[in-house]
């Protein structure tokens, strides 16, 4: 879908975990549309910092803030800097996620425990402050960022398949709280992305993953960006509750 140079001018949109990858991505398409965003991250001042700036660059506006999306009061703080600084929020991305991957015979409890409170908990958190923002707005798109792993599930992934099926369900059930007040809730559940998490596949088993995606290749995190714009956008006035699949044909 193309989408007008201006089509997101005039909203604010705070996407997580936007220092890189599909957030990175998401952030950038954003402010070339016209959007103001607010970059959530928690590691990494310098690509945060650069993200702002290309954001700028591209003449929109952009506010970066730091913070742990996993911890309330980080979440509160972020949220209130937004409503402080632009009275509003449009659009909230909740793509914030990490991995701890092991067999369930190896996992500690930390292991799980960090990557359902950041994966899941963190969307949660989120949500819980965006949702009385967008009702006393009476409207709001939340796009969620899930994965095929939580369809299809994987080897040594249980804890990261967990929270993002639990994302799915966050999804749906939101979607019939929201929708009277004219606020969308989504999600994508993206398939292998060219990131840094991707790269850090030993390159043999990374083989054997592209001969399963029938595209033969990794996605492109703008393209990931392009299905998160279009839920974000007018077009997608009218579709709420919904997953969609952006994995090249790796779970169908």
């Amino acid at each position: 879908m193309v989408f007008h140079p201006k089509a997101f001018e005039g909203k604010v949109i705070l996407v997580t975990g936007s220092s890189r990858g599909i957030g990175r991505a998401t952030a950038i398409e954003f402010g070339k549309h016209g959007a103001t965003v607010i970059i959530s991250y928690l590691r990494s001042d310098s690509l945060a910092s650069d993200v702002g700036e290309e954001i700028r660059r591209s003449g929109a506006e952009a506010m970066v803030v730091k913070g742990d999306v996993s911890q309330p009061d980080d979440v509160k703080r972020l949220f209130g800097a937004v409503t402080h600084e632009f009275g509003r929020l449009d659009v909230l991305v909740n793509n914030a996620g990490i991995t701890a991957d092991r067999t369930l015979a190896k996992m500690r409890w930390e292991d799980w425990d960090r990557v359902i409170k950041v994966n899941l908990g963190g969307a949660l958190n989120c949500c819980r402050e965006a949702l009385p923002i967008m009702r006393s707005q009476l409207s709001g798109r939340i796009i969620n960022v899930s994965s095929v792993i939580a369809q299809s599930g994987n080897f040594g992934q249980i804890n990261y398949s967990a929270s993002k099926a639990g994302i799915v369900g966050l999804t749906k059930s939101l979607a019939l709280e929201a929708v009277g007040f004219n606020i969308t809730v989504n999600a994508v559940a993206p398939g292998f992305v060219d990131t840094d998490m991707v790269r850090a596949i030993p390159t043999d088993k990374l083989g054997v993953i592209l001969s399963r995606v029938p595209m033969g290749r990794l996605a492109k995190p703008a393209e990931v960006a392009g299905v998160i714009m279009f839920l974000a956008s007018e077009a997608a006035s009218f579709v709420t509750g919904q997953v969609i699949s952006v994995n090249g044909g790796l779970y169908m």
